[in-house]
């Protein structure tokens, strides 16, 4: 697989990247939120990043398939599962990233390495996850955790596909080429290559999210933004220390 790099904002490590992922069917729902809200929550050397002096929270439902490590086959016991992740949108050093809440999946082995080698907050979870004419019915509940931390919707593309414009909200969401991990109070950044997002204009019906639900943040009563995406293929680096 031949990825280009010539879109992304900065280049590619020198060194070789570490693990494949495919992301199949991925929702992006996007609430505004005050900075205020999410301060305490994210490491205090990493700049909340903001689009129009607003900053922004995402729930992203999806799953994966086709995971491996480089020079490895794919992985037969882990190497396809549904994921559900929060996150809010970080800088360092010019180089704007996600930074994340929690990471809910169904493969206890993704869990575990994700833990212990990326610095991750992966929670095991169980998953329904059904395709029918275009729409996906996603539900999903954190085990442990006393009914808390549950999503439920249906959801699917209302648009064809389009590239996000570079300066605009939807570029702003979604461009996105590294990921943040704190760990001891250490900072650590992933590098991340996929192609330009292929989105769609989508719509939801979420019958239960309480994915966010953490103490002093409260999601605003407002419609949020929807994006959908069919299939992406994804290259991720290993951690390094900032």
């Amino acid at each position: 697989m031949i990825i280009s790099s010539e879109h992304r904002p900065w280049p590619i490590p020198k060194v070789g990247w570490r693990m494949k992922q495919i992301w199949h069917d991925l929702l992006f729902i996007h609430w505004p939120l005050p900075i205020s809200m999410i301060r305490l929550f994210v490491p205090i050397r990493l700049e909340i990043d903001t689009f129009e002096n607003q900053t922004w929270i995402g729930v992203v439902p999806f799953h994966m398939s086709g995971i491996r490590m480089r020079g490895l086959p794919i992985m037969p016991i882990a190497s396809r599962f549904p994921e559900i992740n929060v996150r809010v949108y970080v800088t360092l050093d010019g180089k704007p990233g996600v930074y994340f809440f929690s990471l809910d999946a169904e493969s206890w082995l993704a869990v575990k390495v994700a833990r212990a080698f990326y610095h991750l907050p992966y929670y095991l979870a169980d998953f329904e996850v059904t395709e029918k004419e275009n729409r996906i019915s996603y539900q999903s509940q954190r085990t442990s955790s006393n009914g808390r931390f549950c999503f439920q919707a249906e959801y699917g593309p209302t648009s064809d596909v389009f590239q996000a414009k570079k300066g605009s909200l939807d570029y702003w969401l979604t461009e996105r080429y590294c990921l943040y991990a704190n760990h001891k109070n250490s900072l650590y950044r992933c590098e991340i290559l996929h192609e330009p997002w292929p989105l769609q204009k989508a719509d939801a019906n979420i019958i239960q999210n309480t994915m966010a639900d953490l103490e002093g943040i409260r999601l605003p009563n407002v419609k949020p933004i929807y994006h959908f995406s069919k299939k992406i293929e994804v290259l991720t680096w290993d951690l390094e220390k900032v």
